[in-house]
């Protein structure tokens, strides 16, 4: 049976790029169904759970956990910078660690490098 991924990560049209004028919502909207892909291709079950920056966002990752069982969950690098998302970024580890606690964490350093993520704790 294939290892199943959840991947949690901002929904692209809701980040801020004024940071980095080069990067788009559908460049990085690209680059996370490109990831998806490729471990789907890896032979990994992966679902995506792309979260707002508001309230909704825990209810969105408490719904994701509540539905499956993952073996491994990565979080990606859009909750952990920049530091105003401290608080949302530790609300989401705390319910992951909560609510999935046999599945290994890890985390993505951009939006193209989840399936190297993902292969650094689990084999399909």
């Amino acid at each position: 049976m294939a290892k199943r991924v959840l991947a949690i990560g901002i929904e692209p049209g809701n980040a801020d790029y004024s940071a980095f004028p080069q990067i788009t919502p559908e460049l990085v909207r690209g680059h996370i169904e490109a990831q998806l892909l490729r471990l789907r291709d890896l032979g990994f079950e992966v679902t995506s759970c792309l979260i707002d920056l508001d309230a909704a966002a825990e209810a969105g990752v408490t719904a994701a956990l509540q539905d499956e069982s993952f073996d491994c969950i990565v979080i990606g690098a859009g909750l952990r910078e920049p530091k105003e998302r401290l608080l949302l970024f530790e609300k989401v580890l705390n319910l992951v660690h909560r609510m999935a606690p046999n599945a290994v964490i890890c985390f993505n350093t951009t939006p193209a490098d989840t399936a190297e993520a993902v292969q650094r704790w689990v084999e399909p």
